[in-house]
């Protein structure tokens, strides 16, 4: 019995033992709880502090990346303008460049279609046609800028025998306006002025080999002889008359009326054939430019200078003065025509067949 008793005391000690115990391993774990709670909240705290820096942080690297994103903004805008603007340009030389290279071509399809009307499309005898318009304008140019009317007249007569020989009726018009120019042509004096000009030279080069006239003396006045009467009462008037013819025979007294023209000095020669010859270069240029009042005033003054100071009774100056006159006498005078009248519509007929054929050529193609 007391050994059962011994054994619940042991076991009731144990048991109250056992109580404290876990008493104090609750407060353990309570205060345990505690501080696990205040070190979260700890945490927490210091975990929105960080988070609440690193949100200000990060508002200040927003505007920061903003301002630069404005400024990065602005500097592609700048380079996108410049690039839009260089584009511009490149792009307006290059349309430039493919405008020229298209006019051109197109000259160039221009230039290929009438070659190849040319061949293909003109009519068999249309050569015939531009070898007349070819004569025509060379007509123009020879009477135009040469005056030289016989060449125009012939090239003329050629053109006509060339549209002649297309014996198209639709070319009546034209021959007639072609035989209106060739009348009109041979109308026209022909002037031989080369002819001219080689016989003023040689009246130049004869110039130093005719000779002056002497001292030129007016004429003498016809004087009756007086003679001795037979009536005894003049004899005072026979004595005189006698005295007269006697003094005669030692001195002689001749009345002139009139100036003397006097001789000229040796210089004075020299200056009047330079005119002379000048005065005949004069009348050269006048045939060359077809002005006959230059021409005859100038062969007027010579004539009038050869009479004055060269001697008359030399065969030369006779000559000489004889061919004067004859140069006188022609008129370089030429109303020459405005134009042709056959001109334009020759050029016209040309102009309207090649219009036709290339408008043949291209309902062709199509």
């Amino acid at each position: 019995m007391t050994d059962n008793y011994n054994n619940t005391n042991d076991t009731t000690t144990e048991v109250n033992a056992s109580n404290q115990n876990n008493s104090k391993a609750k407060q353990k774990g309570q205060k345990r709880a505690t501080a696990a709670i205040v070190l979260a909240l700890l945490v927490a705290g210091a975990v929105i502090a960080f988070e609440g820096y690193q949100y200000t942080q990060g508002q200040q690297t927003i505007s920061q990346l903003q301002n630069q994103v404005s400024q990065l903004n602005a500097q592609v805008s700048a380079q996108l303008e410049q690039a839009q603007n260089n584009v511009k340009k490149e792009t307006t030389t290059l349309q430039h460049k493919l405008d020229t290279q298209a006019e051109q071509q197109e000259k160039s399809i221009k230039s290929l279609q009438l070659a190849i009307t040319d061949i293909k499309g003109r009519r068999p005898n249309d050569w015939l046609l531009a070898e007349a318009d070819y004569l025509v304008k060379m007509a123009g140019r020879k009477l135009f800028l040469e005056h030289d009317i016989e060449s125009a007249t012939q090239l003329m007569v050629s053109a006509d025998q060339r549209i002649a020989a297309l014996n198209d009726p639709s070319l009546v018009p034209l021959r007639k306006a072609m035989a209106k120019d060739i009348t009109q042509l041979k109308s026209l004096p022909i002037i031989d002025r080369e002819g001219l000009i080689l016989k003023l030279i040689s009246l130049q080069q004869e110039v130093d080999q005719l000779p002056l006239a002497n001292a030129l003396l007016p004429k003498e006045e016809v004087q009756q002889q007086e003679v001795v009467s037979e009536d005894i009462n003049d004899w005072q008037s026979n004595l005189m008359t006698s005295l007269k013819n006697f003094a005669g025979h030692f001195i002689t007294f001749r009345t002139r009326d009139g100036n003397a023209t006097p001789l000229l000095s040796p210089s004075q020669h020299f200056y009047l054939k330079e005119n002379v010859k000048a005065k005949l270069e004069t009348a050269i240029k006048g045939v060359y430019a077809e002005n006959n009042d230059i021409y005859q005033t100038a062969l007027n003054v010579t004539q009038e200078w050869s009479k004055k100071y060269f001697n008359q009774q030399s065969t030369k100056v006779k000559n000489f003065e004889q061919e004067l006159a004859k140069l006188q006498e022609k008129d370089i005078t030429v109303d020459y025509p405005v134009k042709l009248q056959s001109q334009k519509p020759l050029t016209d007929l040309i102009s309207d067949r090649l219009r036709r054929s290339i408008t043949t050529l291209g309902e062709g193609d199509k």
